[in-house]
């Protein structure tokens, strides 16, 4: 028996239960100490994008829309899925998602967090970027959900207030807004939009 944090979790079978537009769930046979194989079930996702877009006087660009899972509108950040194939470029992903959701361009772009979402049963991942020096675009087409978007304007330290009263709870904005207020807190430098992703998800875009 090797010493706690040293064992290799080595995959032994796997199989595909489900594969449906946005996820797979894959079914793990997973060696785990002492040798006894044990089930892991992953769902496979997409990678996805959000953005913290700011403005000169300190607001930041949310959008107010309908999640069915939770059958309310959520306050969140702009953000979309890397459903592009495997080699999209996530910068390029998030500047789509900007303007399609928001009606936004921005001149300047840096990685303020990277998160994976619930590691314990899924791969998917986001990459938040902070974004500045904002331009107006014209109105994009909606539809769906997002046809019933609505963009709203919000302080970062008002943002900051949501998060800690529960009035925003979608954990990528939460995230997103927390890990913007500790940055300017901190003057922490962030890291440029060619740094690594270590947890970018692929398995699910290679199966298309």
């Amino acid at each position: 028996m090797v010493g706690a944090g040293s064992h290799e979790f080595v995959t032994h079978s796997s199989r595909t239960e489900y594969e449906g537009a946005i996820l797979a769930l894959r079914v793990d046979d997973v060696e785990m100490p002492g040798g006894r194989l044990a089930k892991r079930e992953v769902v496979e996702h997409h990678g996805a994008v959000a953005i913290v877009a700011r403005d000169d006087d300190g607001r930041i660009a949310m959008i107010r829309q309908y999640r069915h899972p939770i059958g309310r509108r959520l306050l969140e950040l702009p953000a979309g899925l890397l459903d592009g194939g495997p080699d999209e470029d996530p910068l390029a992903a998030a500047q789509r998602e900007l303007a399609e959701e928001a009606d936004l361009a921005a001149d300047r772009w840096r990685v303020l967090v990277d998160l994976v979402v619930s590691p314990g049963f899924t791969d998917e991942a986001l990459r938040v970027y902070l974004a500045d020096g904002l331009q107006q675009l014209p109105p994009a087409d909606r539809e769906d959900e997002e046809a019933d978007l609505v963009l709203e304007w919000v302080p970062l330290a008002e943002a900051v207030r949501h998060v800690l009263s529960g009035e925003i709870v979608n954990a990528t904005a939460a995230a997103g807004v927390l890990a913007a207020a500790a940055a300017d807190a901190s003057e922490t430098p962030l890291r440029g939009t060619d740094a690594p992703w270590r947890d970018e998800p692929t398995a699910f875009a290679a199966r298309r």
